[in-house]
């Protein structure tokens, strides 16, 4: 299967890059309530590649391990997200979350958790209202953090890779003036994505009558 089967085109990539971007901007509000200071997200970029793509695109990239987010989602259509950070870049996160006055001997044992509340809030705030705006509704998982390099968290090289497809978002993300770079992956089997991409079009007709 090719991915031109399942390429957006450019109004179907407008529309999904402005659900993507209210979802995150929903989980940055989010995030700000927990760390009672500034968060900024944002999603510049939008691409439908293969894992291999995916993995190949972060591994061009960063150079480091990674350290990742990772939940479940089910509904009209299911797959696994993932919240991909540089393993440095993480590590930036969670002191930008606990602060500067926890100790680097507490943030070690606060990580995971710290990363795990992090990952729930993003992943949940953009999938959710993606689904919501799409009218319908999705069930997520508890999240699971993992770490390893880009062939590893996307399982290139465990299972096979011709069967589905990532929807993959670059974000930009500040934190108490800490700069982040990171990745959302949405890992969907081809059935998923066409659904996905029906929703889109039929949300696109729905905005353009409201604006006629």
């Amino acid at each position: 299967m090719s991915e031109i089967d399942i390429s957006l085109d450019e109004l179907e990539r407008d529309a999904l890059t402005e659900l993507v971007n209210i979802g995150v901007s929903r989980a940055a509000a989010g995030l700000r309530k927990m760390v009672s200071k500034q968060v900024l997200l944002s999603v510049p970029a939008v691409e439908v590649v293969t894992r291999r793509t995916a993995a190949a695109l972060i591994g061009q990239r960063e150079a480091e391990n990674l350290i990742a987010v990772q939940q479940e989602f089910e509904g009209v259509f299911s797959g696994r997200a993932l919240l991909i950070f540089p393993e440095s870049n993480g590590r930036h996160l969670v002191r930008a979350i606990l602060g500067d006055e926890v100790q680097d001997a507490d943030i070690a044992e606060m990580e995971l958790e710290a990363l795990a509340e992090t990952g729930n809030i993003i992943l949940n705030g953009c999938l959710g209202t993606m689904a919501n705006m799409l009218q319908q509704s999705l069930k997520m998982s508890l999240p699971d953090v993992r770490r390893g390099n880009s062939d590893m968290l996307f399982e290139v090289l465990v299972t096979p890779v011709e069967d589905s497809f990532v929807l993959f978002l670059y974000i930009n993300f500040s934190v108490r003036d800490h700069d982040i770079r990171g990745y959302i992956a949405m890992i969907m089997d081809l059935p998923s994505l066409e659904t996905l991409k029906h929703l889109i079009s039929a949300f696109i007709e729905r905005v353009t009558k409201d604006t006629v």
